[in-house]
């Protein structure tokens, strides 16, 4: 008896300019779409299988820790495209950087696209080709997902939906309630670069500057961080809301106070001055690849030292400091030597960030 030889699948090819309707109907449109686009732009076994779900080993997942973490982001940033990144790169970073400051180790994205019609196949592809290139710097895969094609004008261009899976390794525990007084804060580098980079490509203002988001995954400097010190109390991305909001999520669920030295944080002088020309608070201006830690003192100058020595911390620097109280305030210790609180963000500085 001869041996059944199995065909190579022979997949779809999009030919069209523009993406119309039929790219959402469920027939040979949208399979092309899926086929030329998705499955050949993210490459991977797992996803090129086409099921409805994609599936894991448990024992390679446990292999890597004891406890898996899960995240969701959806994304609706205007411009899709903007110095130093796009849309994409930006929906793979922050579900990576959501799973990272939780400690866990990024595996497997989801993603979810709902494409406005008329959206050019042309900036659709440099989309998934950016975030297949942000996939593969953080080490992970792109292993299911979803479109959805909605009549012109009823979205803007394209959002897109990510989930993210993650394991915790034993011993890691980060916890944003376990801030001591006597703590540290350490940031990775200059403040407020995503939110004026995306005032500047909205083209709503003549400034002539050369800022650019600072959007990137943080999984592999955030390792470092807990490779130096496996005790560190909690990490956030500093994404909307900005440092500001960050501080005082840490000061209320630890219960503590935070000062924060201005002269100690990072910020270039083109966004400060966007930041006057705009009536802004560069505390408050979104970032994509900035991640605020809370570190034991004693361990500070290590944390410190491992993040300098990444690609991704080399302006890395103590900002702050936790106090005993009052319980939930966040100051600023200003250039001019007084002191004012740093509340909550009220409002939205600038719609459509992320």
């Amino acid at each position: 008896m001869s041996e059944t030889v199995k065909q190579p699948v022979v997949r779809g090819r999009l030919r069209a300019d523009t993406i119309t309707l039929a790219h959402g109907s469920g027939g040979k449109a949208m399979r092309d779409l899926i086929d030329d686009l998705f499955v050949a732009g993210f490459d991977n076994p797992e996803l090129s299988r086409l099921e409805d779900q994609a599936s894991f080993d448990i024992a390679t997942l446990t292999s890597a820790g004891d406890r898996l973490a899960l995240t969701t982001d959806s994304y609706v940033v205007d411009p899709l495209f903007f110095p130093g990144g796009d849309i994409g790169k930006l929906a793979v970073s922050g579900t990576v950087n959501d799973l990272a400051v939780g400690g866990a180790r990024p595996l497997y994205l989801t993603c979810g696209m709902v494409i406005e019609e008329g959206m050019a196949v042309a900036q659709l592809r440099q989309i998934v080709a950016s975030m297949k290139a942000t996939a593969d710097l953080a080490g992970v895969s792109i292993v299911t997902g979803d479109t959805k094609v909605v009549q012109r004008g009823a979205a803007d261009k394209l959002f897109i939906n990510t989930a993210g899976v993650g394991v915790i390794a034993r011993g890691i525990s980060l916890d944003a309630g376990s801030a001591q007084p006597g703590d540290c804060v350490l940031i990775n580098g200059e403040i407020g670069n995503h939110g004026a980079a995306i005032v500047d490509a909205r083209g709503e203002m003549a400034l002539d500057n050369s800022i650019e988001s600072d959007c990137r995954p943080l999984a592999s400097l955030i390792e470092a961080m807990l490779d130096a010190c496996p005790e560190i109390r909690c990490m956030r991305d500093a994404t909307r809301g900005g440092l500001a909001t960050v501080l005082n999520e840490f000061a209320t669920a630890s219960g503590v106070g935070i000062r924060i030295d201005e002269a100690a944080v990072p910020l270039r002088e083109d966004v400060r001055g966007v930041c006057e020309i705009l009536g802004l608070d560069p505390l408050y201006l979104a970032n994509e690849g900035k991640v605020v830690a809370i570190v034991p003192a004693a361990a500070a100058d290590s944390v410190l030292a491992a993040m300098r020595a990444h690609p991704d911390g080399v302006d890395s620097a103590r900002i702050a400091e936790v106090t005993g109280g009052p319980s939930g305030r966040v100051t600023l210790a200003t250039r001019f030597g007084g002191d004012r609180v740093v509340d909550m963000l009220v409002g939205e500085q600038l719609p459509r960030i992320c």
